[in-house]
Order: C-alpha cells, then sequence, then structure tokens
C-alpha cells in the first residue's frame, strides 16, 4: 500500500521523555492486555536492560491486510480474537475494537478496511507476544508504556454502549438519527490504518514525529461522514517549568516553520505516495494545513503541532462516554446547525466545536446537573502540562457520571434550545466547559467586540471568534428562538431538521 511499509522509522521521542509521572504507577495493572492504540512509547535498543519483566504472555496470530479471514485463535487468549465474530461463540466487549502497532509493522488488524488489489497487499509479522503492560515483537525494541486504547475497560466499543431508552416520540426521534447518522467501527478502521501507514513514511523525513488521530473521528461525536483531522507532532519538548500557553511548546512559528513542515509532508504526498493520496493541497492560512483525500475517499486535514487539539480530543471523549445522553445530543445539534448553516467558521458562523462546547455547558448548568466539569473534579487526568504519550491513559481511571437528572433527551434538547434562546446572556457571559458555568467575559482584545464567547478549556481562548458579524449572529440568535419555539408546540424534530434528509446525508 504504501513505498516504505515495512519501515517504521526511528522511536517517536528520546527515552528520558518516556518515563510515567507518579500518577501512573498507582493505575491498576491487572487490566486486559488490550491491543494497543497509535500513542505507544518505543524504548531505544540501548534501554533493553531497563524494561521490566511482566506477565502473563499472550501471544498473537498473523492476520493480512485486506483479509475477510479472522485472526487465527489457536494460540491467543479469546480477547485477541479480532474483530469479526466467530459462529456460534461470544467474543468479549474488550475484543471489539482492538489494534496493535509494534515499532516495526505498525500492525492494524482491520478486516476489509481499505480493500486492496491482491498485489498490493501487505503482511503483518508472524507473531507478536504481549505481556502486559510491556510489549514485544520479534526482532524489534521493547514496548514500554503500551497504552491501552481508551475505550476498553471504562469506555467500551461505542457501538455497545447502552443508549437511554426513548419514552417519547421525540426522544425517539433523536436516537434513530443518532444510530443511522454516528460514526461506525469501519468508518474509524479506516481513518486509523491511514493514518498508521502515512506516520510511517512521515518518520523517514522527521524521525522522531508522531502521527495523532483528533477531532470528531476519535472523540466520540463524529458522524458517518466526518472528515479525519491528524496532528503532526515533530518532535515532543520538556515541560516548561511554568506553564503560560501550550501553544508555545513546540515554538513553531505558524508562517515560517509550520508552512514549511507541510510543504515537505505535501511534496511527498504528490510525490511518494501520488497512488493512494490524491490532490493534497497545502493551505497557506493563520493555521495552515494540507487538504487531501486516500483512495477510499476519505478527506484528511493535516496541522503541525497542534497540542491543543490532542488534549481536546480526549477531554470531549470521556465526556462522551461518561454520560449516555451526552452523544445523541450532541449529533442532532451538530446536524440541525449544518441544515441551517449556521456551521461553518468559514463563513462567519459555529464551528463544530463550539457547538459541542455549547452542549456540554448546557448540561453541566443544569439545575440537577447531567456532566460535571471534569478538569474541576479530576486535574490530575487533564493537567495542561502532562506529556502526550500520556493524555490518552488518564481519562481511563475516570469511572460514569450518575446524575440524578432523568430527563429525556426530548426534553433536555427542547431545553438546549431555550438556554441559548432566552436563559444564556450572549453579551455579557462566556460559554466555559471548565468552570461548568456561564462566567463573566475577560476585558481583552480575545473578547473585545465578539459576539459569542466559547472559551477553549485548555487555553483560554475563543474558539467561536469566526462569528465577527453582527448579521451573522442575529442569524445564529434567530435559529436557536425559532429552534426552541417549534420544538416547544410541535414536539416533533422534523420541524427543525427534516429527519429524511438529514439521514440520507448521513
Amino acid at each position: 500500500m504504501f513505498p516504505n511499509s515495512s519501515n517504521l522509522g526511528r522511536p517517536p521521542f528520546p527515552p528520558k521523555y518516556q518515563q510515567p509521572t507518579a500518577f501512573y504507577t498507582k493505575l491498576p495493572l491487572n487490566i486486559p492486555p488490550t491491543l494497543l492504540s497509535h500513542q505507544q512509547i518505543i524504548v531505544p535498543p540501548g534501554n533493553i536492560e531497563a524494561t521490566p519483566a511482566v506477565t502473563p504472555v499472550v501471544t498473537l496470530q498473523p492476520m493480512a491486510y485486506g483479509s475477510v479471514s479472522p485472526v487465527s485463535k489457536s494460540d491467543a487468549l479469546p480477547s485477541f480474537q479480532g474483530r469479526k465474530r466467530q459462529s456460534q461463540q461470544r467474543v468479549p466487549d474488550d475484543a471489539k475494537r482492538q489494534r496493535i502497532h509494534s515499532h516495526d509493522s505498525d500492525t492494524a488488524a482491520v478486516n476489509q478496511a481499505v480493500p486492496l488489489p491482491e498485489e498490493r497487499r501487505c503482511s503483518f509479522p508472524a507473531s507478536v507476544s504481549v505481556r502486559s503492560p510491556v510489549l514485544r515483537v520479534r526482532g524489534s525494541p521493547p514496548v514500554v508504556g503500551c497504552l491501552p486504547p481508551l475505550q476498553d475497560t471504562f469506555f467500551p466499543d461505542s457501538a455497545e454502549i447502552r443508549l437511554p431508552v426513548a419514552r417519547d416520540e421525540l426522544s425517539q426521534q433523536v436516537l434513530e438519527l443518532f444510530h443511522a447518522c454516528q460514526q461506525q467501527a469501519s468508518d474509524l478502521d479506516r481513518k486509523e490504518l491511514c493514518r498508521t501507514e502515512l506516520q510511517r513514511e512521515i518518520q523517514l523525513i522527521f524521525p522522531q514525529s508522531r502521527l495523532f488521530l483528533v477531532g470528531s473521528s476519535l472523540n466520540g461525536f463524529g458522524t458517518h461522514t466526518s472528515d479525519g483531522d491528524l496532528c503532526l507532532v515533530v518532535k515532543e519538548e520538556p515541560i516548561p517549568t511554568v506553564f503560560i500557553n501550550l501553544n508555545t511548546i513546540f515554538q513553531v512559528n505558524q508562517k515560517t516553520e509550520a508552512r514549511r513542515i507541510l510543504s515537505l509532508v505535501q511534496k511527498l504526498f504528490s510525490t511518494k505516495l501520488c497512488n493512494y493520496i490524491e490532490r493534497p493541497q497545502l493551505i497557506r492560512a493563520k493555521v495552515p494545513i494540507v487538504k487531501f483525500r486516500d483512495k477510499v475517499n476519505v478527506d484528511f486535514d493535516l496541522n503541525v503541532n497542534n497540542v491543543i487539539g490532542i488534549r481536546n480530543t480526549f477531554l470531549l471523549r470521556t465526556y462522551a462516554f461518561i454520560e449516555n445522553r451526552v452523544r445523541p445530543l450532541v449529533l442532532v445539534v451538530k446536524k440541525w446547525a449544518s441544515f441551517h448553516e449556521i456551521n461553518d467558521a468559514s463563513r462567519g458562523t459555529l464551528n463544530s466545536y463550539s457547538l459541542v462546547l455549547m452542549v456540554l455547558h448546557y448540561l453541566q448548568t443544569l439545575p440537577e446537573p447531567i456532566l460535571p466539569s471534569l478538569q474541576k473534579n479530576y486535574p490530575e487526568c487533564f493537567d495542561p502540562t502532562m506529556q502526550l504519550h500520556l493524555v490518552h491513559q488518564a481519562p481511563r481511571t475516570i469511572p460514569p457520571y450518575i446524575s440524578k437528572n432523568g430527563s429525556s433527551l426530548g426534553d433536555l434538547l427542547i431545553g438546549f434550545f431555550k438556554y441559548y434562546a432566552t436563559e444564556f446572556d450572549w453579551s455579557h457571559q462566556m460559554i466555559s466547559v471548565r468552570e461548568a458555568k456561564a462566567i463573566a467575559r475577560p476585558d481583552g482584545a480575545e473578547w473585545r467586540n465578539k459576539f459569542i464567547c466559547v472559551e477553549e478549556p485548555f487555553d483560554g481562548t475563543n474558539t467561536a471568534r469566526a462569528v465577527h458579524e453582527k448579521q451573522k449572529y442575529d442569524m445564529i440568535r434567530g435559529e436557536f428562538v425559532q429552534a426552541w419555539r417549534l420544538l416547544r408546540d410541535k414536539k416533533d424534530l422534523n420541524y427543525i431538521l427534516p429527519l429524511k434528509a438529514a439521514k440520507q446525508k448521513r
């Protein structure tokens, strides 16, 4: 599939950045030895002696990329039988979406994720022995700190999350739209497979780099048609003693250095990977990106060193799965905003990220909250100075949130529109998920003359700064008021979002 699919490159970070903090040494080690996500840490060959020996050992069998055959189970425990279920056998929940990325193969166990001609298929290495939490692959250095995917014990496969029961027509409509449009496991598999292979190729240019899948594809709020957002971290630097702004950690000048890096990436995509990557374009915006599409028609945006995006992906993912009403509500609001054309920052309206934060904020500010402030309740899990290779591990320790609020999805949707149509003070208040309440606007240039203020949970900037025209602001406010009145009177989602059209668009 890729010219250098057998070479992953050098370890992502030097050993001195691989030591976990004291907080992570207290995490339980008796979790199932889960297959890895792309956040893994490699120890160079010289440090093999420092690797602790942990048992038990589980042997995984090879699986051909693009093959329809399931992973062989002759020598593996049931939890490593892959995603395809065996006939007359129930596969445990923690085996449903598992991936393994060794330093040599960067393996992804995907069944028919991206069908390729037989001559272009590649195979995975013969045998892999997994020690929890240490992974060893024959012929490669040991992997230390093998952090399992977020969705293992605490956050299972999204398809297995039990959704709320709909006891009224409006709630049932919300659930039906969610089921029709939510991102499927196969959608995520395709994006993750592309990320894996692109990282291998990019590391030939930037050996210490890593490529992260971020945004709606991974945070739990994606749809079937969501683009893939990728963040290239060229090199992780030591964390400053005094945290000022995460964007300054990597000292990347967006107008020069980021464009230089992305120019090299675009050239790589246009030449060496032209058989797989279509139409790579360097967008020379304030925050430059490379836009491209892979041959299975998934659109991607790739940026450089957007550390905030990586941290927010796992913050939002935690919110998505600690309460089962969050994801359906967010999806419907995003679909509604898109249908009414108020969900496009390039046209001066709200971006999807701001809409998600608005829903979370509303659920936090109810008289009986449905969501807490995760950053206040679990500050050690969302420490803004935490090194990137630990970011996805911390939320696993957070249990589901039990709220006394039993409101239905339909009632919550009506309440969401009512809150922003009649209760929230747009002129003087700022939406803050970090504080779990509406707070007074700061008196700074970031907030002056802005019609909508939504605080970014980590760096405190305004995620809704694109709404800088009163005409667009009035249009957005008008849509909230109209949606609230129609749902209040009709109790039918079709009056604000034609369900047939929304499901067809997915």
